[in-house]
C-alpha cells in the first residue's frame, strides 16, 4: 500500500519523527525539574526562623486589599486575588513588626487563585495559619475600614482587581486620605487598578506626574490574546492616559517603581522587593531575609536577557557554588514555555541549557 500512496508513507513517518522529538524533548525537561518536596504543603509559619525569630517590637498596621470579584467580566473565567502577592508581603510586614489587616469591596471570605506551579514555603505557610486564614476568611469591608488605623496600605493584585478596584469611592477615598497624610501606598501587578480615576482635591489625577508599574501590556495580551475584550481596560494603556510615568521592565521579571510614598510592582515576581521597599519607605532597614530560589531564578533570567547566557551562566556559578544558594530551575524551564509561546525557540535552547548547568552545578557541589 505504501508503494502505492507514498505520500502515506511520508506522512505517517515525519508524524512519527515529530512525536518521537516531543516525547525526547518532554523527558529531558522533566530530567531537569527538581524532585517536589511533599512535605511543602505542610510548611507552617512557626517553623520559619524569618517569621519568628528576631521580630521587632510593634510598629503598627498596614492594611492589605485584595479583590472580591471571581469572574473575568463575561468570560466566564474564574478569578480572584494572587495568593503569592497576599501571603508573602504579609509576612515581610509581619516580620518587620507590622500587624497586618485584609479587607475587600464585599468583605467576607474573597475569591483566592492558587498557582501550583509558583506556590513554596511562605504560601503554604499562609494557608496552615489560622490567624492569617481567619483574617482572609473574614475580611474587612472596605466602607468600615478606618485610615487613621494604618500606616500603609498594599493593593494585592489579580485580575478581579481589574473590575471592582476602579471607581470603587471607598478605595479612592482611602488612596486620598493616605495621599493627603504622607502614608505609604503600595500596589503590585493589577493592584495599581486601584489608582484609576482617582482625583485628589485639586482637581488633578492622583496618578499625575507618578512613576507607576504594574502587569503590562505585553504580559496580558501574552496570557489572554482577547484581554482587550475581556477586560474593561488594559492596566498599562489606563494608568498611562491618566497622567503615570510608566515603568515597563522585561516581561515576567521583577521590576518596581518608587516614587516618594508610592510603591508599585509589575507582576508577582516584584512582592519580595515592593513590600520590603514598604517596610524602608515606613522609616525601617527591612530585616534580612534569606532569597528564595525564585528570586536567584529571576536575577539569572535578568542577566540573561541584559549580559547574555554566558553572563548567566557565570551568575549561576557565583549564586550556587559561592553563596551556597539554590536557583529555581522550575522558572528557568517556565519562562522557556513563554519562550515557544513567543516564537524564540533559541531561548527556549538556551533556557533549558541553563537549568541543565544549574542541576550539574548542583550535583557537582
Amino acid at each position: 500500500m505504501f508503494k502505492k500512496y507514498p505520500i502515506i508513507k511520508w506522512t505517517l513517518t515525519t508524524v512519527a519523527l515529530i512525536v518521537a522529538i516531543l516525547i525526547s524533548i518532554g523527558l529531558y525537561i522533566a530530567s531537569l525539574l527538581p524532585e517536589e518536596d511533599g512535605a511543602l504543603v505542610n510548611s507552617q509559619a512557626s517553623d520559619i526562623t524569618y517569621i519568628t525569630k528576631d521580630v521587632p517590637a510593634y510598629r503598627g498596621k498596614i492594611l492589605a486589599v485584595v479583590t472580591s470579584t471571581d469572574t473575568m467580566g463575561t468570560s466566564g473565567k474564574r478569578t480572584g486575588y494572587e495568593l503569592t502577592e497576599l501571603a508573602r508581603a504579609y509576612y515581610v510586614f509581619k516580620a518587620n513588626g507590622f500587624d497586618v489587616d485584609i479587607a475587600s469591596p464585599l468583605g467576607g471570605k474573597p475569591p483566592i487563585v492558587l498557582d501550583d506551579d509558583d506556590m513554596g514555603i511562605f504560601d503554604y505557610a499562609f494557608l496552615n495559619d489560622s490567624i492569617a486564614q481567619s483574617k482572609t476568611n473574614n475580611s474587612l469591608l472596605l466602607k468600615d475600614v478606618k485610615p487613621e488605623t494604618y500606616e500603609a496600605v498594599y493593593f494585592v493584585g489579580g485580575k478581579g482587581a481589574m473590575f471592582d478596584f476602579p471607581n470603587n469611592r471607598f478605595i479612592h477615598a482611602l488612596i486620598k486620605d493616605f495621599h493627603k497624610n504622607n502614608k505609604v501606598i503600595g500596589a503590585v501587578c493589577h493592584g495599581p487598578a486601584a489608582f484609576v480615576n482617582v482625583t485628589l482635591d485639586d482637581g488633578q489625577p492622583f496618578l499625575k506626574n507618578k512613576q507607576v508599574s504594574s502587569f503590562t501590556n505585553k504580559e496580558e495580551l501574552l496570557l489572554i490574546p482577547n484581554a482587550e475584550s475581556v477586560f474593561p481596560f488594559l492596566l498599562q494603556d489606563k494608568l498611562i492616559s491618566q497622567g503615570a510615568i510608566f515603568n515597563e521592565g522585561i516581561m515576567y521579571l521583577e521590576r518596581i517603581s518608587h516614587d516618594n510614598n508610592l510603591i508599585t510592582g509589575q507582576n508577582p515576581w516584584s512582592v519580595w522587593a515592593i513590600s520590603e521597599a514598604m517596610v524602608k519607605q515606613l522609616g525601617y532597614k527591612p530585616k534580612h531575609r534569606t532569597i528564595t530560589a525564585e528570586e536567584n531564578a529571576v536575577k539569572v533570567l535578568f542577566t540573561y536577557e541584559t549580559k547574555g547566557k554566558e553572563g548567566s551562566k557565570a551568575e549561576l556559578k557565583q549564586i550556587i557554588e559561592e553563596n551556597k544558594q539554590s536557583v529555581s530551575r522550575s522558572l528557568l524551564i517556565s519562562h522557556g514555555a513563554v519562550s515557544v509561546i513567543q516564537g524564540d525557540l533559541k531561548k527556549l535552547y538556551d533556557l533549558l541549557g541553563l537549568a541543565s548547568f544549574a542541576k550539574d552545578i548542583e550535583l557537582n557541589r
